[in-house]
């Protein structure tokens, strides 16, 4: 009895905490920015977020999590990249090599905890697709733009080769949210679109052949709206 006890009070604990930070206003982080810059970001968010039809505080609460998140990747790479000017121009040989490894190794480790910093703090204002609907807009849409590619590009394919190929934008898409701009975002996406290349080869699949015929197929497709 007094285990269940328990358990019931650190149920209502963690309950009572989570409530508390769902009610608590998310502050932007805006302190020493450019205003036009500012501006820029929140623009950027807000369209990120457009698709939720939220209202009220939590549509600002939310906006200033992606926002913040947007801040945070800036001066992540900002930092990286001082460090790695300061060695450059004023270090040489081993020391200047040691100091450009450890601003690239800091980067990561900064990185790494802002990934999952993110959608534990959307999570206390949005359900998991709700969340997913940002990281898409944040990303383009990449997920859906490739996938719907491959799987127009090739009828073919397979249930489980649909499936890898998902599993692998979707992968795409958690690391490009991290990339420091829309050109890194991009090269994340073809990464692993070389890696389903790669797969799809490896499991019969002339690309070559598939993909001139699909672009036949794109043409009929214009020709037939004309």
């Amino acid at each position: 009895m007094h285990t269940v006890k328990k358990r019931i009070s650190l149920a209502f604990l963690a309950l009572t905490l989570s409530l508390s930070a769902f009610a608590q206003t998310v502050l932007l982080k805006s302190e020493g920015r450019e205003e036009a810059y500012v501006n820029t970001i929140l623009s950027r968010a807000e369209k990120n977020i457009s698709a939720l039809n939220l209202s009220g505080e939590k549509a600002t609460n939310v906006r200033n999590i992606v926002a913040n998140k947007y801040f945070e990747l800036n001066d992540i790479y900002s930092e990286r990249d001082k460090a790695i000017k300061f060695a450059k121009d004023s270090l040489s040989g081993a020391e200047k090599n040691k100091a450009i490894e450890l601003a690239r190794m800091t980067c990561d480790s900064r990185l790494y905890r802002s990934h999952f910093a993110f959608p534990a703090s959307l999570s206390l204002y949005l359900s998991p697709e709700e969340i997913i609907v940002v990281k898409d807009a944040m990303t383009y849409n990449k997920v859906k733009v490739t996938y719907d590619a491959y799987l127009d590009e090739i009828p073919s394919l397979k249930e489980e080769e649909k499936a890898q190929i998902y599993a692998w934008m979707v992968e795409a898409r958690d690391l490009a949210i991290d990339a420091e701009g829309s050109k890194q975002k991009h090269e994340v996406f073809n990464k692993y679109k070389g890696r389903v290349n790669n797969y799809l080869s490896k499991r019969g699949y002339d690309l070559n052949k598939e993909r001139e015929a699909w672009f036949k197929r794109l043409e009929e497709r214009k020709k037939a709206k004309k």
